[in-house]
């Protein structure tokens, strides 16, 4: 395996976790809580697979694959402490990183989303966000920024790392374990890649459409 099948395959390990753990086994879960940590802990990481990546982990337990016992514990640590690093790397930074432009590494957009849902909602945020792709990476930045006291933010990060993963596992687990999805199981675990990303595409849609809309009204 060269260096661009590895990359593509973290990059997108939801796609590929059925052949990751036919091939390599008990290393599939090492994989998966670097991934959860960094996708959570990383700010420059939102585009890791998440919500996708648990639903799929928890319907290949299903079907006998992995361990979902393992699984929840394991990838619940790993959502709990890549939050609590980002708050961390957040608290550190401070109000300078509003001075910040988009760029490659850092997706300003989806930090102002969720400063304006921090500011909206408060701490809950560190729950919701759980379920929201982006937002779920820029929550707990947010929240160290705005210096969130730690025991309450840790709170809510241990109760939404908890939901988020058991949640998630356990319903791609219940879905597996059907007839029907055993028998069309790619086109299921294929659906459950896809329909997430849905609104991000409208969203760019609607942001194009509204682009070009203003570049008639100048004309």
């Amino acid at each position: 395996m060269d260096a661009a099948q590895l990359i593509d395959i973290f990059l997108h390990l939801d796609k590929h976790l059925a052949e990751v753990v036919a091939n390599y086994g008990v290393w599939v879960y090492v994989l998966l809580f670097t991934i959860i940590f960094v996708e959570t802990g990383f700010v420059v990481m939102p585009f890791l697979p998440g919500d996708s990546l648990l639903f799929v982990a928890g319907a290949i337990a299903g079907v006998g694959g992995m361990s979902l016992p393992v699984l929840l514990v394991l990838l619940s640590v790993a959502a709990i402490l890549g939050d609590a690093l980002n708050y961390s790397v957040g608290r550190a930074v401070g109000p300078r990183v509003f001075g910040w432009e988009q760029s490659r590494w850092f997706n300003r957009a989806a930090f102002d989303r969720a400063h304006a849902f921090y500011e909206k909602h408060g701490a809950i945020t560190i729950i919701v966000a759980r379920f929201l792709p982006f937002v779920r990476t820029f929550a707990p930045f947010v929240a160290g920024i705005a210096q969130m006291n730690y025991s309450k933010f840790a709170t809510y990060n241990v109760v939404g790392g908890l939901l988020w993963v058991c949640s998630l596992c356990s319903l791609g687990f219940l879905v597996g374990n059907t007839a029907w999805v055993k028998a069309h199981f790619q086109w299921v675990t294929l659906a459950f890649i896809v329909i997430p990303g849905l609104p991000a595409v409208f969203e760019v849609l609607r942001h194009w459409s509204r682009g070009r809309a203003a570049r008639r009204t100048r004309v």
